[in-house]
């Protein structure tokens, strides 16, 4: 797969790396890259996406340097003209092969944990279903950086686990305060899923607007198309103005989505 990456993104990616190999030393199994660099193209608040499998867990304090280390490289959505956020998931891969649900992820980096990190708290090992869907996109379509590619180290993710996944994500917002602060991403989060569940594969953001955009009633739609908008770049949207109909469309997509999955 070719990529055209800036500069200052390719200089990220290669910094990234080196600090992993650094920190894991022959720990490290592979390093991908994958989500909008790779399907779709960067947007001006994308995150760099990369999967790092390795052979063993971490203990505590190689867990601290590699978070302490890895908020040097990256920077806030929007933040920085040479930085974009890293979004970093270390997964154990004797864990994942042979493949059981729901899977466990090692360690996750990303932005939203910047002030916990700085105040030297950690995130341990734990559960998580998204994993499902991390694998099936980085089978589908990412690029290794560092050891074998991801389709020949990881077998598929059974479709069951993939819905199950889906329903689970679905139960992680139940009312209004788990939508403030992120409304965007969720409301495209659910176009994704949506499309995944009618069409059984995994697409990005963008393409899974513009396929749900014109199924919609109209003021779903629009809600939709703010979200769009704004991922995009084109536009900023208050969302606390507008809670009421990011609720609506929520509630209607959420209805729509189990009505499927149910099905």
């Amino acid at each position: 797969m070719t990529l055209s990456l800036t500069a200052p993104v390719q200089q990220q990616l290669t910094a990234a790396v080196d600090l992993l190999t650094r920190q894991l030393g022959r720990n490290l199994m592979a390093v991908h890259l994958y989500g909008s660099a790779v399907e779709g193209g960067l947007r001006p608040y994308s995150d760099l996406d990369l999967l790092v499998t390795v052979r063993a867990t971490l203990d505590d304090a190689q867990r601290a340097a590699l978070m302490q280390a890895l908020l040097t490289l990256s920077a806030p959505p929007g933040a920085s003209d040479t930085k974009r956020a890293l979004e970093v998931t270390v997964l154990v891969y004797s864990q994942l092969v042979p493949w059981r649900y729901p899977p466990v992820r090692e360690l996750q980096f990303g932005e939203w944990l910047r002030e916990a990190i700085g105040a030297g708290i950690y995130e341990p090992a734990q559960q998580d279903a998204d994993i499902a869907i991390l694998l099936t996109k980085a089978r589908h379509a990412s690029v290794a950086l560092a050891g074998d590619e991801a389709a020949r180290l990881f077998p598929p993710v059974p479709p069951r686990d993939l819905r199950q996944t889906f329903q689970d994500t679905l139960t992680l917002w139940q009312t209004t305060a788990d939508l403030q602060g992120d409304e965007r991403n969720i409301l495209l989060t659910l176009a994704r899923i949506w499309y995944s569940v009618v069409h059984g594969d995994i697409t990005g953001k963008e393409e899974a607007a513009d396929w749900l955009l014109p199924r919609l009633p109209a003021d779903h739609a629009a809600t939709l198309q703010a979200a769009r908008q704004e991922y995009l770049g084109l536009a900023t949207q208050d969302w606390a103005a507008v809670m009421p109909a990011v609720e609506d469309f929520f509630r209607y997509a959420k209805a729509q989505i189990s009505a499927r999955l149910d099905g």
